[in-house]
């Protein structure tokens, strides 16, 4: 149940049974109850009296008349203290009126009077009662256990006060624990995400945005051993820019990094999602193709030239593709090897072209 749907009682848990013992550790008894109640009567006739010499106290001081503010609260707070001063002597010390004291520690603790303020102030409440009971009662022994009476439940009222402000306050910080782990929890989601960005920047190539020598080479390793373990076969590609060196000579190095970039481009374009295009190192370039056949490679491959050709006509690239699996699986060394024998051969023609 969510405690806007529960009373104060509910809330901090105080049974009829909780009441009594409070009443007993303050020795709170029912004559003394009653007691209060005989004079309920003379009260009631004083009640005016008695609030309105009480706030002129209170409003000599600074901090109290800070926190009052004006005249309309004021006017709603003098309708409160009424109710409370009769209610100390109405007769009627049930739950109901715990819920009431409860109710009061917690809005004098929203509205920011601090404890030191609170206590003050009922000192204040007490002393304008007992001037009026003094003024009122003849009898010295009614008078003397009616002032013990008074200050005995004016404990009792205090310690639900506290209550409610120690709850308040554990409440406020319980709030700011979840608050706090609220942020915690999203630093740390924040803090292992970027974490990630930074590792994963760390295995891309910055002019290209594929993945660079020392990532490929993690890579490799790893999708050879899945190749391996689920008896599949897995393809290589190596190639590079021919004569990448005449490109920067003639059209500058810049010209050479655009180019560069667009291969990268082009590979990103036209690979499956489970490939993994690299920089090898300068112009070179690998392809590493899980699942996949020389045949099936080939068709990557030619999507690739198709693609720069499209955009450069003067420049190309010779491709060497290698496969390994299922009768036998080579290792990552052997493998870049193979494929870099067959980019050779394809060398030895001009223009775009695939050997595998």
């Amino acid at each position: 149940m969510k405690r806007t749907e529960q009373t104060l009682l509910e809330q901090m848990q105080i049974s009829d049974a909780e009441i009594q013992h409070r009443m007993k550790l303050l020795n709170l008894s029912k004559e003394d109850l009653s007691l209060l109640t005989s004079h309920k009567l003379m009260i009631e006739d004083n009640v005016d009296v008695i609030v309105d010499e009480f706030y002129e106290k209170q409003i000599e001081i600074d901090e109290i008349s800070l926190l009052i503010g004006d005249a309309d609260t004021l006017r709603r707070l003098r309708t409160a203290q009424r109710k409370y001063v009769l209610d100390l002597f109405s007769g009627h010390y049930d739950s109901e009126y715990v819920n009431n004291r409860l109710r009061i520690g917690m809005v004098h603790k929203r509205i920011g009077v601090e404890p030191k303020l609170y206590l003050s102030a009922v000192r204040t409440l007490k002393d304008v009662i007992i001037k009026t009971l003094r003024r009122t009662i003849s009898k010295a022994d009614v008078l003397a256990l009616t002032l013990v009476a008074l200050d005995k439940l004016l404990y009792f009222d205090i310690t639900l006060i506290f209550d409610t402000y120690i709850d308040c306050l554990v409440g406020e910080i319980e709030t700011a624990k979840k608050r706090t782990e609220v942020y915690a929890k999203g630093l740390e989601e924040k803090v292992a995400e970027r974490t990630q960005q930074l590792e994963e920047l760390t295995k891309l190539d910055p002019l290209t945005n594929i993945y660079n020598q020392r990532a490929m080479q993690d890579f490799l390793r790893r999708e050879l051993a899945v190749a391996k373990r689920r008896q599949v076969k897995l393809a290589l590609v190596y190639f590079d820019i021919d004569k990448f060196k005449a490109i920067n000579d003639t059209y500058g190095h810049i010209k050479g990094d655009e180019v560069l970039k667009n291969v990268g481009q082009a590979m990103l374009n036209n690979v499956r999602d489970t490939d993994i295009p690299c920089r090898y190192g300068g112009d070179e370039f690998c392809i590493i193709l899980p699942e996949c056949d020389v045949k099936q490679a080939r068709v990557i491959c030619e999507k690739i030239i198709k693609e720069f050709s499209e955009r450069y006509k003067d420049f190309s690239f010779s491709m060497g593709v290698a496969e390994t699996g299922l009768d036998e699986y080579l290792d990552g060394d052997h493998l870049i090897k193979k494929a870099d024998d067959k980019m050779y051969l394809a060398k030895e023609e001009n223009g775009f072209q695939i050997r595998s």
